[in-house]
């Protein structure tokens, strides 16, 4: 009983802190919420719904997606420099790592390509590996962008693991879905095959300098057209996604880019705000799927039981169906005689 004061009370200063903005324990947080010890996660349960009971503090949540080399962290650099320069805002960057399938390490190196933004008394910025999670997120992105709204930043920014069908997590997640894509990155054809395209709220076709402007201006065209092509997703259904160019380099597209981003906020609220009730109910059950997965592992009886079946599958014995299903069978059963 006694320890379990001494641990609300640890987690009470430390919510205190990050409603404070205090940088660092906003990392200590993170790193919380992101551990898959289980005493941590029950920690990370409680601290969430400590700071989620402070009310008045709202973000902007901006995710951003595009392949490799469209230039999505100079762009989160140039933009988080505009905003925390020329706007006053506080800027909170959520960088996400693909993980190895081999050895589980990310390289995290998100960070030291937006140096200036990492030095920004205004910013924060904080690299997190995939684990294997898909949807262009980490499991904990949500979780880390409701500290940051804590800690009282304006503007969070969500780059994404990548660009691909999977990324509509982050959309959902976000009250703007913005596509980067470098010149020339596709046809008509290609733009309306990507599943990407379709979910996205503005498109930004990067790299508009020196030799490749004029390329990223026809690129610009080509989007235009084959925008006119795709319906509209979700509630937006008088929103047309609007296809600008920019320059991280040359400082180019960028405030007005984001004053394209303000204003498909004001004319798509009750999209923005549907996002985010639906994303409320996604996570609770994307929770409950990985803690039931989490229990059964953490079961001596039941990971033996799962691990033949899984073999099984593996030979072709049983189908994965009712493999699952006698996994599923044995688990509750052993709840039930717990309780």
């Amino acid at each position: 009983m006694l320890a379990r004061r001494i641990q609300r009370r640890c987690l009470s200063e430390m919510a205190e802190k990050v409603l404070k903005g205090d940088r660092r324990t906003v990392s200590r947080a993170i790193t919380l919420i992101e551990s898959s010890n289980e005493n941590h996660r029950r920690e990370a349960d409680l601290l969430l719904q400590e700071v989620a009971n402070f009310e008045g503090r709202s973000s902007f949540r901006i995710a951003i997606s595009g392949p490799p080399g469209a230039g999505k962290s100079c762009f989160i650099e140039a933009l988080g420099t505009h905003l925390t320069e020329n706007l006053g805002k506080k800027v909170a960057v959520l960088t996400i790592d693909p993980s190895s399938t081999i050895s589980g390490g990310s390289l995290l190196g998100d960070k030291t390509r937006m140096d200036k933004l990492s030095i920004n008394p205004n910013a924060y910025v904080r690299p997190s590996p995939t684990k294997g999670c898909l949807g262009g997120v980490a499991e904990a992105t949500y979780d880390s962008s409701q500290l940051c709204e804590a800690a009282g930043f304006d503007v969070i920014i969500i780059e994404t693991v990548g660009v691909g069908q999977s990324e509509v997590a982050a959309r959902n997640m976000s009250d703007c879905f913005l596509l980067m894509l470098p010149p020339s990155s596709g046809d008509e054809l290609q733009g309306i095959k990507k599943g990407i395209v379709e979910v996205a709220d503005i498109v930004c076709i990067t790299k508009a300098d020196g030799s490749t402007e004029k390329l990223a201006k026809r690129s610009q065209v080509e989007y235009r057209k084959a925008l006119q092509l795709i319906r509209p997703f979700g509630r937006c259904t008088d929103w047309r996604a609007p296809v600008l160019t920019c320059s991280s380099k040359a400082n180019k597209g960028i405030s007005e880019l984001w004053e394209k981003v303000m204003f498909f906020a004001s004319e798509q609220k009750e999209e923005v705000e549907a996002r985010r009730h639906e994303f409320r109910v996604e996570r609770l059950w994307d929770s409950i799927r990985t803690d039931i997965t989490r229990r059964i592992e953490s079961d001596q009886k039941m990971s033996d039981s799962a691990k033949q079946l899984t073999e099984g599958v593996r030979k072709g014995d049983i189908v994965p169906r009712l493999a699952s299903r006698k996994i599923l069978d044995a688990w509750l059963l052993t709840q039930t005689s717990a309780a």
